[in-house]
């Protein structure tokens, strides 16, 4: 009976998952976030609106546009031009909207 290396088995098993990292990787199946992925564009807090009771609000409107396409609520940036993102909460839900759908194609 022959005790086996263990050296070897560690070696092998670092080796099966350094291949199957740079294989997934190679074929696009890895994404490695960059901060500029996820940034914050800016702060919103939403007003609760009572019949019969008023608020205010600025009368500068803020330097985003959002629009609604595809049922999700999407964000442009009017200052910095190419800056969009999807608005989302707290938990990284998307928020929705209904309405204007994006137009589909003629068959």
């Amino acid at each position: 009976m022959t005790a086996t290396n263990p050296v070897h088995l560690i070696l092998t098993a670092v080796g099966s998952v350094a291949a199957t990292v740079a294989a997934l990787g190679y074929y696009g199946y890895l994404h490695v976030a960059k901060p500029e992925d996820a940034l914050l564009l800016a702060e919103f807090t939403m007003l609760k609106t009572i019949p019969g009771e008023d608020y205010r609000l600025s009368l500068k409107p803020a330097s985003q546009v959002a629009q609604c396409i595809d049922g999700v609520l999407v964000l442009f940036d009017t200052e910095q031009k190419g800056l969009t993102g999807v608005l989302v909460d707290q938990r990284r839900q998307a928020v929705r909207c209904f309405g204007q759908e994006a137009p589909q194609a003629e068959r």
